[in-house]
């Protein structure tokens, strides 16, 4: 393994845990900080982390559920709820650990000071919040929950942003799916896919129903190339898959 969990001091006061995977390389590299579901920084995440690594990207994925109850929790865990809501107040919050965690990322020699943010359902948002107005350079969101709420914050922006579902997402309804349709159709930074037959939790292997291996293959692979052309100082152009 690539990785191990360190800490990193909040701008709030206090700390809080961060799983960091960096590559052995004798170059600077993009990261990729990936914000988790709500079952916190688990396998799953992790082993996204140590994917990205070991194709010599820097990986970082913060704890931001610090403030209430901290760590991983498994998916049938009550817990996970309690601690996301009032989702909108918990999200903000979040976006703060976001901006510790690009600020702690700018110490690691093999940074080259560019990075983009994954986020996944409630982590979501944060692929547009990231971009928009935390110094992130790009946004992925897979199976993205409380989007609706995001979407005005695309309007005007020039970062790349990708966005991926399945058809079958309980938590993107049709009216979530079509108005993300038009805005990417309107929209030539922000790159729409959304998959048939696909449910929600798609990325994660411990999802175990909802665990779509060939859309995480194209998840990763997405995110991989937007990565690598933040390497250099253009701008990753959409690329768009019918939907």
């Amino acid at each position: 393994m690539l990785g191990k969990s360190i800490k990193i001091r909040s701008s709030d006061g206090g700390e809080f845990d961060c799983y960091l995977a960096v590559p052995h390389e004798n170059r600077q590299v993009p990261a990729i900080v990936l914000a988790s579901a709500v079952h916190g920084v688990d396998g799953d995440i992790v082993a996204i982390a140590e994917e990205f690594a070991a194709h010599g990207f820097i990986a970082a994925a913060p704890d931001l559920f610090w403030r209430s109850i901290p760590g991983p929790l498994s998916h049938d865990d009550g817990r996970t709820q309690q601690r996301s809501q009032p989702r909108l107040e918990k999200i903000k919050a979040g976006e703060r650990d976001l901006t510790d965690t690009l600020g702690h990322l700018g110490s690691v020699p093999q940074f080259n000071g560019r990075a983009a943010v994954m986020g996944f359902c409630y982590g979501g948002p944060y692929a547009i919040l990231g971009p928009k107005r935390l110094g992130f350079a790009a946004g992925i969101s897979c199976h993205g929950s409380q989007m609706l709420d995001y979407i005005a914050d695309l309007d005007g922006g020039s970062e790349p942003v990708c966005i991926i579902w399945g058809d079958r997402d309980h938590r993107a309804p049709p009216e979530v799916l079509d108005a993300y349709r038009a805005l990417s159709a309107r929209t030539k930074n922000v790159e729409l896919h959304i998959f048939p037959g696909v449910l929600h939790g798609y990325m994660m292997r411990g999802a175990r129903k909802a665990f779509d291996q060939k859309t995480r293959d194209f998840s990763m692979g997405r995110a991989l190339a937007i990565l690598d052309n933040l390497r250099g100082t253009k701008t990753q152009g959409p690329l768009r898959q019918a939907s």
